[in-house]
């Protein structure tokens, strides 16, 4: 059976910093809306790039990190109560008779919209995949690159492959607990890693101590048998082929931006940016606006502080097509009742 779809005025595609405030921006005009992005969590480029980096150029904030921003602008939105649905890409676009927007996601859900944002950043960022013949063919059973779970490998023998924060703490946490691996082995083609350095250090110990193992290489094939991924072969730093035997192979590889879907969509696009206005960022398409790095216009920037501006105007411009026959009143969140009462503070 086919699910009903959502019914909202408002979606928002993109849970980084522009979009979160794309939804305080809508709901100080009144407007409630659903937020799809692609992660797992909210905070897009800012969460998965420079989490803990330092921000200088937010107005009033000196200082913070990206994931300070992100904590921040939750809490801005909260009042709001959006509805997020995380690890969800939408797929598809459909214009209905009444000028609604249909939309899918691969998640399976179907919204029906009158009016869509769309704070994509550079794209929706999904896993990086180790590129090796065959191996696709074990996605989802014996191969994983989305967030690490540890009921994927709990008695299994565990390769992680990677040299980040995520592969290193993947290992240390497959060791311990009910759902430990059988063994954990750190796959890397270098004895080098972009990791914490406390991090490394932990792992250096493990390995001392005989609770995991690293091994140099890069991969060049795979052992096959009966229909099950028996061992990847790697060429090690040496230049000589060996075999690393496994159970389950968890990718962490970083996340890479893809555009996806967006550039199918019919809208007016120049060098893989959609091209909007500057008076409400609107796209080619009616009640579908584009807002922070996904948009071009000349004099355009890619700056966070811009962002917040577009998805301003952008909320004022869905009011007009939402309540054709209202005044738009510009109100003061220092001054205004009706704000204070939409913001909870009354």
């Amino acid at each position: 059976m086919t699910q009903a779809p959502i019914k909202t005025e408002a979606l928002v595609i993109g849970a980084g910093p522009v979009g979160l405030f794309q939804v305080f921006q809508l709901g100080l005009q009144g407007v409630h809306c659903h937020v799809v992005d692609a992660l797992p969590h909210v905070g897009g480029q800012c969460a998965e790039l420079y989490a803990g980096k330092p921000i200088y150029d937010i107005p009033g904030i000196p200082f913070c990190t990206g994931q300070d921003l992100v904590e921040r602008l939750q809490q801005q939105m909260a009042p709001f109560k959006p509805t997020l649905h995380l690890g969800q890409q939408v797929t598809h676009i459909e214009r209905q008779a009444d000028q609604r927007l249909a939309i899918t996601t691969d998640g399976g859900q179907h919204f029906l919209t009158s009016t869509l944002f769309i704070a994509a950043g550079v794209g929706a960022f999904v896993p990086r995949r180790m590129v090796l013949d065959g191996l696709s063919a074990f996605e989802g059973t014996q191969v994983f690159a989305e967030h690490p779970a540890p009921e994927r490998w709990a008695g299994h023998h565990l390769v992680v492959a990677g040299d980040g924060d995520t592969a290193l703490q993947t290992c240390l946490d497959a060791m311990t607990g009910p759902q430990a691996a059988a063994s954990v082995t750190l796959l890397h083609r270098r004895d080098q890693f972009s990791a914490a350095p406390e991090l490394t250090e932990q792992m250096r110990q493990a390995c001392a101590q005989g609770r995991m193992r690293f091994v140099a290489g890069q991969p060049t094939g795979l052992k096959v048998e009966q229909g099950r991924l028996q061992a990847l072969e790697l060429l090690n730093p040496q230049g000589e082929a060996q075999w690393l035997s496994l159970d389950v192979l968890q990718t962490c590889l970083g996340l890479s931006p893809k555009l996806g879907p967006v550039a199918q969509w019919g809208l007016a696009m120049e060098r893989k940016q959609l091209v909007v206005n500057t008076e409400n960022f609107g796209t080619s398409e009616h009640g579908i606006f584009a807002v922070g790095d996904i948009n071009t216009y000349p004099g355009k920037k890619k700056l966070i502080l811009c962002g917040f501006h577009e998805a301003t105007l952008a909320a004022f411009g869905a009011l007009a097509l939402l309540r054709p026959t209202e005044k738009t009143l510009l109100q003061y969140t220092t001054t205004s009742t009706l704000l204070h009462q939409r913001l909870g503070l009354v």
